[in-house]
């Protein structure tokens, strides 16, 4: 496996065809060993992986510190190659509630201020607010970015789950290098009009859930018992006749993927690969075992005819239940 690169939109860096998706080292999934994340961060550089992803409200600080020490604990070599991506702005309670949104210019910069000393950096490679704050308008918070930008404290700047008109009136004010959003085989609402803005102004996409959150991984089993602390215990897609549903949908993709000798993680990943060279995947691996099935992805090649029995196996719109619970819905565009 030879570890590929793709452009970050016209106005970011070059990155690793896959990016690691850190947050479940921390937070929402249920518990994690930090041995083996930390041993998992150092897997990703050693293969290549570039792009780390993640958000200062993840364990309220816990994923970057984390991050933090596997980069000071890598080889220099490894270290220096790494591209770190933040997301900010989500406001949580000491009992890990979430209490909305900041997107104010002196919470920007605030918010950066912690999140560079936690990383143990002098810059933060992309820096992006996690969701609108309804009541800054978004020219105001990447305008903020910028100013980070121009002392050096952030490289580019990046957004996160936004319309596009968002998308545009944030482009109009700085340069914009890639939008980060859920893309995967059942959840592909950006194809209407997101990804045809992104792709008209040059702005990349980073596509968090592409095995949405485990459900098309291969590995979820109806009878999967979850945690109290697990998202996926409120996640419509995970409950009752939705979750039938959608593992039915599963079964039909791993036929798919057995005939090309492949995993269905390993099959839903390189879909989203397929969708073009603008759109960098996000693995979410909490484990080794888990990280090197999705490198896998990369050596497998979809054709025409294989693109096609995927589409009639999962469909657009196929999947039962939204992607999240609906009082987090509401703080997406569409």
């Amino acid at each position: 496996m030879t570890m590929r690169t793709r452009p970050l939109g016209t106005t970011g860096p070059q990155v690793s065809a896959l990016g690691l998706g850190c947050m479940g080292m921390s937070a929402l999934y249920g518990a994690a060993d930090r041995a083996e994340s930390i041993a998992t961060l150092h897997a990703a550089l050693e293969a290549g992986v570039t792009l780390l992803d993640t958000g200062d409200f993840y364990g309220m600080g816990h994923n970057e510190l984390l991050i933090g020490e596997a980069l000071r604990a890598a080889p220099a070599a490894r270290r220096e190659q790494a591209l770190v991506s933040v997301k900010f702005g989500a406001l949580r309670g000491p009992d890990g509630s979430w209490l909305g949104y900041d997107g104010r210019p002196a919470a920007v910069k605030n918010f950066a201020a912690y999140s560079l000393q936690r990383l143990g950096v002098d810059h933060i490679d992309v820096y992006r607010i996690a969701r609108l704050d309804p009541d800054v308008p978004i020219e105001e918070t990447v305008g903020a970015i910028a100013e980070l930008v121009e002392k050096g404290y952030v490289r580019h700047i990046g957004l996160s789950e936004v319309g596009a008109e968002t998308i545009r009136r944030a482009a109009a004010t700085a340069p914009i290098s890639d939008l980060q959003i859920e893309y995967s085989l059942i959840s592909r609402g950006i194809e209407d009009e997101i990804l045809p803005t992104t792709r008209e102004l040059g702005i990349g996409i980073t596509a968090y859930g592409v095995l949405s959150r485990g459900l098309i991984s291969g590995h979820f089993t109806a009878d999967r018992q979850l945690g109290a602390g697990d998202f996926r215990a409120m996640s419509p897609r995970f409950q009752g006749e939705n979750l039938r549903h959608n593992l039915d949908l599963v079964e039909a993709l791993r036929k798919i993927a057995e005939q090309k000798g492949a995993s269905v993680a390993q099959t839903a990943i390189a879909w989203v690969l397929a969708r073009g060279e603008d759109i960098v995947p996000l693995v979410g691996a909490r484990r080794r075992d888990r990280l090197t099935e999705a490198l896998g992805a990369l050596d497998l090649t979809l054709d025409a005819a294989d693109l096609a029995a995927i589409e009639e196996a999962v469909p657009a719109g196929a999947a039962a239940g939204d992607r999240y619970p609906a009082a987090q819905m509401a703080h997406l565009e569409s």
